[in-house]
Parts: C-alpha cells; structure tokens; sequence
C-alpha cells in the first residue's frame, strides 16, 4: 500500500526525452507538455528534485524550449540507450537523490518510458507513471506501454493526482499556485 502514496520529501520527477523533433510529431504534445510544466512547477514550489534525459540530441534535437525555460535547475542526462538505467550518470544521479518515489513523464510511453520504468522497478524503486504526461506516436502504443507498467507494478496515475497528493493540504502558498495554473 504504501508505493500509492507520494510526499515531496521522498519523491523526484523525471521527464524523458521531451525533445523537438520527437515532440513535432505527438498528436498529445500540448497536453502532455502542459501537465508536465504543472508538474515542474510544483517540484519548483516544493523542492522536488528533476532529471531530464535526451535521447540522442543529435538527431532528436534538445528537450523543448518550454520545459528548459521552465526550470532554472535540473539534472541533464543524454543518452543513446533506450532504457535511461542503462545510462551510468542517470543511475548515480538517482542513487545520490536517495528518493524511493520516483514520478515518470515523457516521450514514447511504450519505449523509452517503459524500459526506465521496469529498470527502476527492477532496483527497487515505485514508479508512478503520469498517464497524462506519457504520450506515443499511436495510442495504442501507449495504451499498452501503460498496461505493461502497471503490470510490472507502476502506480498508473494523473497530473492532478500527483500534485494534489504532493500539496496534501489547501490553503498554502504551493496550494494557490498550483491551483491557478490548473484552472
């Protein structure tokens, strides 16, 4: 029971591979970009350590221009493997964060996402997979990248879930702002 619960002192957000010439062609871009800019505002507000990986930048091209402008600090990871723990410099950014909860993001659900997700799982980690902040090319790519994960043992979630499990209470400064930007 206790992998469905988040707090900001023990969780971390990775974004993977939200890159440009990937994003041009996701039908989900504008919504998985937008919650994810919701989601980096709050571990802004919060403390919330982030990693970034690009996959092979040469070709792909950076993260999108909204999410680096978003964040004035965060841990960039490239990469050329699917699965980001296959990447040395991922593996000990997480490890030196010695968070167990970690939030999954990014670009495609049934590839890159998915190997990171079992990678994760399979060193002891729970991962809650932002359903609305995962997108493919087709979805019914995602749809099973999605059922895949929560096979494994991802915590299928949304953006609003997890911010709202993250803010705990009303009435705080974190509250109010996360609040405006989801209206």
């Amino acid at each position: 029971m206790e992998r469905f619960f988040l707090n900001p002192d023990d969780s971390a957000l990775i974004i993977v591979d939200i890159q440009e010439r990937l994003a041009a062609v996701m039908s989900e871009k504008e919504k998985v970009l937008g919650n994810c800019l919701h989601l980096i505002e709050l571990s802004k507000l919060m403390n919330i350590p982030v990693i970034v990986t690009e996959q092979y930048p040469k070709g792909l091209g950076p993260t999108v221009e909204e999410i680096r402008n978003a964040m004035p600090h965060y841990s960039l990871v490239e990469k050329i493997s699917f699965n980001c723990c296959d990447e040395k410099k991922f593996i000990d950014i997480i490890e030196s964060l010695n968070r167990k909860k970690l939030i999954l993001t990014g670009m495609e659900t049934h590839i890159c996402v998915l190997q990171t997700c079992l990678g994760l799982i399979k060193r002891g980690y729970h991962l809650h997979v932002v359903a609305d902040a995962v997108c493919s090319r087709r979805q019914e790519d995602k749809n099973t990248g999605i059922n895949l994960m929560r096979d494994a043992g991802a915590v299928i979630t949304c953006t609003e879930t997890v911010l709202f499990q993250l803010l705990r209470i009303a009435g705080t400064e974190e509250f109010r702002i996360i609040s405006k930007r989801i209206k």
